[in-house]
């Protein structure tokens, strides 16, 4: 249970969200994109840079509290290199959004000033949200929103479906639906949105997932892995193994999947370890940063 599960999602209305995209972009000044922290680059919308026509993006950095500072850090970096301004949040605390509408004036003040050297001062900046599925754009909305009632309004070339929120008084932010995109073209960029939960449990198999989450935790986070579950990581021969300092990777993802079971007391009738309780068990702790801080990717680790 070691190979990659191929994972394929791309429901009918997400054709009709990137279609109301390309209607409503117009309509905005330029685009706040919402990623998980914990794999930025595979929860960027490969097609949203031509979905968005170059309009100016600002990108929220979700889930910052789950992921390591310091690759975070140099995913800031990455972007600032990119031309694009990057902030690590936590959308459900707020932490880290205080620096949004700074952003914002700063991303857009050669409009700004266009606007005011044509007397249209405090004219109100429009940007469009988007994010793919589950990474938090409703959180990030619901925040910045704060105690101000969501404004729907029927627009020229806005459905109702669109919600327009308004921030201070210059801001306003037209929030999209989540959208994924066709196929993935590398399975191990929908393996890590799985592991995220940003692909829904129902359309992969969650022991497979669970058995190639734990081996890559293994490689990069043993530690959390040790911590939270009480077992061992290593064969009786890679004990032997680490004794003279070879490298490790006999063990295999199942075999640590009913490790954790059977720490956890997992068990169905004859003493058999219910893997399936195991593997939502850990799937779960994971997404719900019980396994510590961890980042699945790093600029370094897919040569950027």
């Amino acid at each position: 249970m070691n190979e990659i599960p191929s994972i394929q999602w791309f429901p009918g209305h997400m054709t009709k969200t990137r279609r109301m995209m390309e209607k409503c972009l117009p309509l905005v000044d330029a685009v706040a994109e919402v990623i998980d922290a914990r794999v930025p680059m595979s929860s960027r919308n490969p097609e949203i840079n031509t979905l968005t026509g170059g309009k100016p993006r600002i990108v929220i950095m979700n889930k910052c509290d789950a992921a390591d500072d310091r690759i975070t850090a140099k995913w800031v970096e990455y972007f600032k290199k990119n031309g694009v301004a990057a902030i690590p949040a936590d959308c459900r605390t707020g932490k880290g959004l205080n620096r949004f509408t700074p952003t914002v004036r700063e991303v857009l003040a050669p409009l700004i000033e266009k606007y005011e050297s044509k007397g249209m001062s405090g004219r109100v900046l429009h940007l469009m949200v988007v994010g793919i599925p589950n990474v938090g754009k409703s959180s990030f909305i619901n925040r910045m929103a704060g105690q101000r009632k969501t404004k729907v309004e029927d627009r020229p070339g806005v459905t109702r479906e669109k919600q327009w929120v308004m921030l201070d008084n210059d801001i306003e932010l037209l929030d999209m639906p989540g959208v994924l995109w066709p196929k993935f073209e590398d399975m191990a960029v929908g393996e890590k949105l799985a592991f995220t939960g940003a692909v829904k449990d129902d359309v992969v198999d969650t022991e497979l997932l669970a058995c190639r989450l734990l081996l890559r935790l293994r490689d990069i986070a043993p530690d959390g892995l040790r911590d939270r579950y009480k077992i061992k990581l290593e064969t009786p021969e890679e004990d032997e193994m680490m004794e003279s300092g070879e490298a490790l990777g006999c063990i295999s993802g199942y075999e640590l999947l009913t490790r954790v079971g059977k720490a956890r007391g997992m068990l169905i009738s004859g003493g058999e370890i219910n893997t399936e309780r195991a593997a939502i068990a850990v799937l779960d702790e994971f997404r719900s940063g019980k396994l510590g801080r961890i980042s699945l990717e790093s600029p370094e680790e897919l040569g950027l």
